[in-house]
């Protein structure tokens, strides 16, 4: 095989590397958004999700006990509903919060802690200690509303970069197809071209 032959091979081969090492790089791009953006969705939104839920529960359990009255829930089981809700609002701090949300959790954990601190008064159930721990529990569920509308929305943000990275990537699979098949027209055009040497007069 002639020097100039070589170096065709080696130029046709070198680009189809150059290409398909290109393409490999955005891809793997393209894949790494996806998945972050679906461990996002499950760890970020999924989770606080329901961590919203179970906080919002147990909120709606002391709503109960203020009005039904029940005396017994604030002497025996409010200390534990308590450390239950500050549990879960620690594990809602680890996830990854926008600054939207950071603001509005802030604005949860002060109120939370106005509650507490009229429940340690001391719940009277006919003074206006109850009106304010109840007003309270609203601007409590309040914040819970807007912090689970949130998680619907910053979830389907998060499926919108999914979906782009994935319509990227197939759209760069059709290109490499197609800039493939032209490539290997080039590389047989520069291996079959065989220029004829002038005759010597």
């Amino acid at each position: 095989m002639a020097l100039l032959d070589k170096v065709k091979w080696i130029l046709g081969i070198l680009m189809v590397f150059v290409l398909i090492i290109a393409t490999n790089l955005i891809d793997k791009n393209n894949f790494v958004r996806v998945k972050d953006s679906v461990v996002t969705i499950y760890e970020d939104r999924l989770i606080a999700k329901d961590l919203i839920f179970k906080i919002s529960k147990a909120i709606h359990k002391k709503e109960i006990a203020l009005a039904t009255n029940d005396s017994l829930f604030f002497s025996q089981k409010n200390k534990a509903v308590n450390q239950q809700i500050e549990s879960l609002v620690d594990r809602f701090e680890k996830t990854k919060l926008t600054d939207v949300e950071e603001n509005v959790f802030k604005n949860f954990k002060k109120n939370f802690s106005s509650l507490t601190t009229i429940e340690a008064n001391g719940i009277d159930f006919n003074s206006q200690n109850k009106l304010k721990a109840s007003g309270q529990i609203s601007a409590l569920e309040n914040n819970l509303d807007d912090l689970a509308q949130i998680q619907i929305s910053e979830g389907s943000r998060q499926m919108s970069i999914s979906k782009q990275a994935i319509e990227s990537v197939e759209l760069f699979t059709q290109m490499e197809i197609y800039i493939l098949v032209v490539l290997a027209i080039i590389i047989q055009v520069i291996v079959i071209y065989n220029p004829k040497e002038k005759k010597q007069e």
